[in-house]
């Protein structure tokens, strides 16, 4: 009985911070500076890096980090110790997930959540979650699109948990967490095929200036 209420207060509570922006938290608590105002797509991250730099985008990872270890931590300690804990991170992972990748309060619209999955993939099994974003960082790195890193990363997490996870329960979780991005991502290959997905770059953007007043 204790179990099904665990579920439901980890299954809550992890939606609910993983629904949050981290970006809105960055900007109040880290940048105090709104930085949704620096653009959408492909103009938010140059204009980022040019503001902040490479230890702005060290902040705004740390923030990620913590937002989503928080429920993680949280269901692995409401599910006790041994495997239930396992199975307590799991559950709360793909919650989170399906936070950032569908958050009640933005519309249902969110990211491609590839932050959350590395960070809780780590907490879930500290060798999947580094080959996770080892396989995220290069495919982002040499395709310049995060749909498709994001895609490798899904892909990545489910090969990787057959491998390190021994639960059966903390295994299906991950794997219903990887089909879900899977689901989310999938989209993109019809905008990637009509050259409309955007490309990561740090290219500075100066589109900015011509809205400036003389």
């Amino acid at each position: 009985m204790k179990y099904w209420i665990f579920s439901i207060l980890t299954c809550a509570l992890s939606y609910l911070i993983g629904s949050l922006s981290t970006n809105l938290i960055a900007s109040r608590l880290i940048f105090h500076k709104n930085l949704r105002k620096l653009g959408k797509g492909e103009r938010w991250l140059p204009n980022f890096y040019r503001l902040y730099g490479v230890k702005g985008f060290l902040k705004l990872a740390l923030v990620e980090f913590v937002k989503d270890a928080i429920p993680v931590l949280i269901g692995g300690l409401l599910f006790s110790g041994g495997e239930n804990a396992e199975v307590g991170r799991a559950l709360a992972a793909f919650c989170v997930v399906l936070g950032r990748l569908y958050p009640s309060m933005f519309g249902f619209r969110g990211s491609f959540a590839s932050g959350a999955i590395v960070v809780c993939t780590m907490f879930i099994n500290f060798s999947a979650g580094l080959i996770v974003l080892a396989v995220l960082v290069l495919t982002a790195w040499l395709t310049r699109y995060l749909s498709l890193a994001t895609l490798a990363g899904a892909v990545a997490l489910a090969v990787a948990s057959v491998l390190t996870v021994d639960n059966g329960v903390a295994l299906r979780l991950c794997i219903f967490t990887a089909v879900l991005i899977l689901i989310r991502v999938f989209p993109s290959f019809s905008r990637i095929s009509a050259k409309t997905e955007p490309r990561l770059t740090l290219r500075e953007d100066i589109s900015y200036k011509f809205d400036e007043k003389f």
